[in-house]
């Protein structure tokens, strides 16, 4: 059995993937420390409302909500569960299959995400879109859902609406 050589990054490569994975720690932690300041939430919470947000009827069954917000279901019930503590989610089975629990934002979690959406998403916007022009935006959404779809191949993190 032979082994094959490694295949190295290239220098471009290399400067691409160091700048991919410098913003992969760096601005998670820096929209993390916003949204905690604010209203001690973290941006995986944020993101749980906001996908639960835009459902129809600001409902979804978890194990799609798992899909989008790129979690185990472990992790989101621990989430939804301290949301719920907050008054901002609810857990409910589903009335089509009893197997299937759904979560629910609730209109004081909707007050709440609607209170910190503007905020937030401007320092979405200084943090990554204000240093781009639109034909960089573009080409971040090309590259992203390329990258998106090796890693996630059904795009569950995109949602049905939004895949590539």
């Amino acid at each position: 059995m032979t082994e094959s050589a490694p295949r190295w990054l290239n220098a471009q490569e290399r400067q691409a993937w160091l700048a991919l994975y410098a913003v992969s720690g760096l601005l998670p932690a820096a929209l993390d420390a916003d949204l905690f300041r604010r209203a001690r939430i973290t941006l995986f919470d944020y993101h749980v409302l906001a996908m639960v947000s835009e459902a129809e009827g600001r409902a979804l069954p978890m194990s799609e909500l798992a899909a989008r917000s790129n979690a185990s279901l472990s992790r989101l019930s621990h989430v939804v569960k301290k949301l719920e503590q907050r008054g901002w989610m609810t857990r409910t089975p589903s009335p089509a299959d009893a197997r299937v629990t759904t979560a629910a934002l609730t209109n004081e979690g909707m007050a709440a995400l609607e209170g910190l959406a503007p905020e937030h998403v401007e320092s979405v916007r200084k943090a990554v879109f204000d240093g781009l022009s639109d034909e960089d935006v573009a080409d971040l959404e090309r590259v992203g859902k390329k990258i998106l779809a090796r890693l996630d191949p059904g795009n569950g993190i995109l949602g049905p609406s939004q895949a590539p």
